[in-house]
């Protein structure tokens, strides 16, 4: 099974997101487990996923966040505006899917 981690501020605004991907996750039948977390969560829950999505808000850290993620092999990347905000899960979907290719 893979495991996509969404992180934002909070947590609260891609917990939404998470289950438009979920529902396509089901959709396409595939076995892909998403969360979603805070930054602050983010050391801690790293080391379970495959692949990590940043919210758009905060892609100030993204430099942070990938001196993390590379050594440990995750791929780290931007969820894109217009997909977040119009909670197109089946882009960001895609965009997962292709980072962990």
């Amino acid at each position: 099974m893979k495991k996509i981690l969404l992180c934002c501020s909070a947590g609260m605004s891609t917990s939404i997101l998470v289950q438009r991907m979920q529902a396509e996750v089901t959709k396409r039948a595939l076995n892909i487990e998403i969360k979603a977390a805070s930054t602050i969560e983010l050391k801690h829950l790293i080391t379970d996923a495959d692949i990590v999505l940043l919210g758009p808000q905060v892609r100030h850290q993204l430099a942070h966040f990938s001196a993390i993620a590379k050594p440990l092999g995750k791929p780290i990347d931007i969820i894109d505006m217009m997909d977040y905000g119009a909670l197109r899960g089946d882009k960001v979907l895609d965009k997962a899917l292709s980072l962990l290719e």
